[in-house]
């Protein structure tokens, strides 16, 4: 009997690292929650004290962005330039290679959650499907034929601009280029926004007007670019708020404007834009995922 393969996975946020130890979503042994702090010495630190009383056969690691994914730059598994204080220039790999000296792979979290989502989730059998994340950051991983898109970088369809709603004046939250679609619903965005943290909003209160118009661009410049099978939606804002998505798939069919071949698409939305068939462990499965690419399994 053939022993299936235990994996420390390591899903890196902007708000929290989770570490798990599984072979897969219906074997998951062990689950740490670690703050990311802003000195992320001291925050590998504390992850590497929870691997150290673990017995695993290969690491995945699923983290925010950007992230060095070449293998022949000098800096790889590094985060590089990064809107997360005190993370730019972090190296991963290297560090977590040499102490414990196991097969490793790395994606970005959002990468890692599409391979989870294709692997064990809503995405199974599809060629072509997305993963979103609107957290801390906002992230799109994008996978076309089992594979992460990956150019010079990885993509960060997350920080494209969209055409901003009528008397929205908002100037964005990020740091780079101000009202990205990051700058604009991400987590921290939403506070800067309202003056309250997005989970003290009220359900149905007109701010998610702004929300849906803003996301609404991102995914009408995502089906038009690479009209993927499915685009599943996570993250820690929207988790509560699967309400959402019915608006979400109204203001995107009126979006689409019956264009040639995608105005089908519009009628089929109910199926292909929706949460994560993982749920809110797409994420940390993502991590699991890498680890077991890592191991050829």
């Amino acid at each position: 009997m053939t022993t299936a393969p235990l994996i420390a996975g390591l899903e890196l946020g902007g708000t929290k690292c989770i570490a798990l130890l599984a072979t897969g979503p219906e074997d998951v042994r062990k689950t740490r929650t670690i703050p990311t702090g802003s000195d992320p010495a001291t925050t590998l630190a504390a992850i590497e004290a929870v691997l150290d009383g673990w017995q695993f056969d290969a690491i995945g690691i699923g983290s925010f962005g950007p992230v060095q994914l070449d293998p022949a730059a000098l800096d790889f598994g590094s985060i590089t330039a990064t809107t997360k204080p005190g993370w730019t220039g972090t190296d991963l790999v290297q560090r977590l290679r040499a102490r414990y000296a196991k097969p490793l792979a790395i994606q970005t979290d959002v990468n890692g959650a599409a391979i989870a989502e294709a692997r064990w989730g809503a995405s199974q059998g599809l060629h072509t499907h997305a993963y979103i994340t609107i957290g801390t950051g906002v992230g799109v991983g994008l996978v076309v034929d089992g594979k992460p898109v990956q150019g010079v970088t990885h993509a960060e369809a997350g920080h494209m601009r969209v055409p901003r709603a009528a008397g929205d004046s908002f100037a964005g939250w990020c740091r780079f280029h101000g009202d990205c679609v990051e700058g604009l619903i991400s987590g921290p965005a939403l506070a800067e926004r309202f003056g309250c943290p997005g989970q003290e909003l009220p359900q149905d209160g007109p701010q998610w007007d702004l929300f849906v118009h803003d996301l609404t661009g991102l995914l009408h410049n995502l089906v038009m670019g690479y009209a993927p099978e499915r685009i599943a939606i996570g993250g820690g804002v929207i988790a509560a708020r699967e309400h959402l998505f019915e608006r979400l798939r109204t203001r995107l069919a009126e979006s689409l404007g019956g264009y040639g071949s995608i105005a089908s698409y519009a009628g089929e939305l109910d199926r292909r834009l929706g949460a994560p068939g993982l749920g809110t462990m797409a994420g940390p499965l993502g991590a699991i995922a890498m680890g077991l690419e890592a191991l050829g399994a």
